[in-house]
């Protein structure tokens, strides 16, 4: 199947259940494209969770759900091995990692120990445990959510496992005609779990192949190599944009060129993907967070004082 028309059956199929939040629908689809992972952040009830399962369903792809706890321990996530007395050997119980889509769900309400047990299967795709190192199935991607404002029994996500998402994504309130929508859904409500997939695992592969297929010109890299230097220089920001904030960006570009059905890359889609990609993986110093608003208002001024290229 032609590429566009898949991508287009996605995001009906995920619409199906899911009224309007266009824009998060196709950053997940942009993940997808560069096999990168997604934190989606928002209030609570607005559909954080929904987006994801909607998502996972619409692939043909082995999924698997963990619900962070406290009391949930890194075992849990990685395996463990346990003792076999029939077989009188250690066997490995697999974790909840051994799956293609795993919607990590609250993520901020577990420990920081078990928190970065996620940390080596997100940047490698593999597990290692007593020792021993174990390959998790292809594709692979990570959805987690977490509520902003939900402080109490939270742990903050360290910036180690926030530069491991490529794209934090917030899907805030629906508009009255879409809430209105909403309301006429939940008379007869489809439950997300009986959607049906619409891409299995080869068709999804080929998705991703197809991004290599898109070129990005130098005067666009060099753009994007200005706008990581202009963090690590800003007098408001504490941590800059490393290069894996830098590669990316540049991933995610060339997915929504393809998304949009091009064959390279814009400057346009480095300034549309610059907030999802870099937000997350800057820190203000104490007294700018004071004095200069938010992190977003610092890089949004930022972005608009770097010189966009004229790309033919």
């Amino acid at each position: 199947m032609e590429t566009r028309l898949l991508l287009e059956k996605i995001r009906e199929n995920i619409a199906r259940v899911l009224v309007g939040h266009q824009d998060a629908i196709d950053l997940l689809l942009i993940a997808l494209l560069c096999q990168g992972h997604v934190l989606i952040e928002d209030v609570p009830g607005v559909g954080k969770t929904t987006l994801a399962q909607a998502f996972a369903r619409s692939l043909d792809l082995s999924f698997r759900r963990i619900q962070f706890t406290p009391d949930v321990l890194p075992s849990d996530i990685t395996g463990y091995h346990l003792y076999d007395l029939k077989e009188n050997r250690m066997t490995f119980q697999e974790g909840a990692l051994m799956s293609q889509i795993i919607l990590a769900d609250e993520i901020n309400r577990s420990s920081p120990k078990t928190q970065s047990s996620l940390l080596e299967v997100m940047e490698e795709n593999q597990v290692t445990v007593d020792g021993v190192t174990r390959r998790v199935p292809r594709p692979f991607m990570v959805l987690a959510t977490q509520n902003p404002i939900e402080y109490a029994g939270t742990f903050p996500l360290p910036e180690a496992q926030l530069d491991r998402f490529l794209l934090r994504i917030s899907i805030g309130y629906p508009t009255h005609p879409e809430e209105i929508a909403i309301l006429q859904k939940h008379v007869s409500p489809l439950p997300v779990t009986e959607l049906q997939p619409v891409a299995d695992q080869s068709a999804v592969e080929a998705l991703q192949q197809t991004v290599r297929e898109i070129t990005i010109s130098l005067p666009v890299m060099e753009y994007i190599t200005r706008i990581s230097e202009k963090t690590r220089q800003h007098e408001s920001i504490a941590l800059g944009i490393s290069p894996r904030g830098s590669i990316a960006l540049m991933r995610a570009a060339r997915a929504r060129a393809r998304l949009q059905n091009r064959d390279f890359v814009l400057p346009d889609d480095i300034q549309a993907l610059a907030m999802p990609v870099l937000l997350h993986r800057i820190v203000l110093r104490p007294e700018a967070a004071l004095n200069a608003g938010s992190a977003r208002q610092v890089l949004d001024q930022l972005i608009h004082s770097v010189a966009v290229p004229a790309v033919r």
